[in-house]
């Protein structure tokens, strides 16, 4: 693997937006250890009068980013550092997942394009590789989508991370979602921590984050239920639609076994 840094592109009318959030958090961290070099650029530097957007053809309201400036942006790019990846904001585009993200941080350069107004002038799309999306609805500008991008990325970085093995417990990465997570005092307001989680007994823990795993996932997500499951997987996943709880199951568990 390359040990250059990734190189993160944005394209923005309002750069400020982007640069301010990378001051902050795992992203400022990854620019801090040289795994990821960031340029935000504004895209009023590349039209002579400062002004990237006019009218669009046809009579719709509204105003459109000219396609010279940001195809001029998009040159000076690849003249430097050579041809990035390149992503464009749209509604309708590409959703970003979990996935997504971890072959985005495998791209040795990348530029988010951040749409604005009522959109961008289609000839941009010469260039463009992918749309990208947050979800079906409709945001002011890309900006934050470009900080969605950067922040999914700059965590996957090799070296990144403290507690890299983290990684392996995300939701959408895992087969299953999260599981349910709690630190000290053990008693607040009533509420204590489970029991499990205070045994000191490993192979106990496991089974409570998987049992809770796959119960977060049919209740907040039944849409991502695997198909493939393993015995002990589709033994919870009975048990769970069945309405036991984890410690009925884990009794009939052990007594089966």
């Amino acid at each position: 693997m390359s040990s250059e840094p990734l190189r993160f592109f944005v394209l923005s009318l309002f750069p400020e937006t982007v640069a301010c959030y990378a001051r902050y958090g795992i992203v400022r961290k990854a620019i801090k250890e040289g795994k990821l070099e960031l340029k935000v650029l504004n895209l009023r530097d590349y039209d002579p009068k400062g002004r990237p957007d006019d009218e669009p053809f046809g009579g719709v309201p509204g105003m459109v980013l000219k396609a010279e400036p940001i195809l001029k942006a998009y040159d000076e790019i690849v003249e430097r550092y050579g041809r990035p990846y390149t992503l464009i904001t749209e509604p309708w585009g590409r959703k970003i997942d979990q996935r997504f993200l971890e072959e985005l941080s495998k791209k040795e350069r990348l530029l988010v394009i951040c749409g604005r107004y009522e959109g961008v002038d289609e000839r941009v799309k010469s260039v463009v590789d992918e749309e990208v999306s947050l979800g079906d609805f409709v945001l002011s500008g890309g900006e934050p989508v470009a900080i969605a991008l950067l922040d999914g990325v700059a965590r996957l970085l090799p070296g990144v991370l403290n507690e890299p093995e983290s990684l392996k417990e995300d939701s959408f990465r895992n087969k299953w979602l999260g599981y349910p997570v709690y630190t000290r005092p053990r008693e607040v307001r009533g509420m204590k921590v489970p029991e499990e989680l205070l045994s000191g007994h490993h192979e106990l823990i496991e089974l409570w984050k998987l049992w809770h795993r796959i119960e977060n996932t049919v209740k907040k997500r039944p849409d991502k239920l695997p198909e493939h499951l393993t015995e002990l997987e589709r033994d919870i996943l009975n048990s769970i639609l069945s309405g036991k709880s984890f410690r009925q199951w884990l009794k009939e568990r052990f007594r089966r076994l």
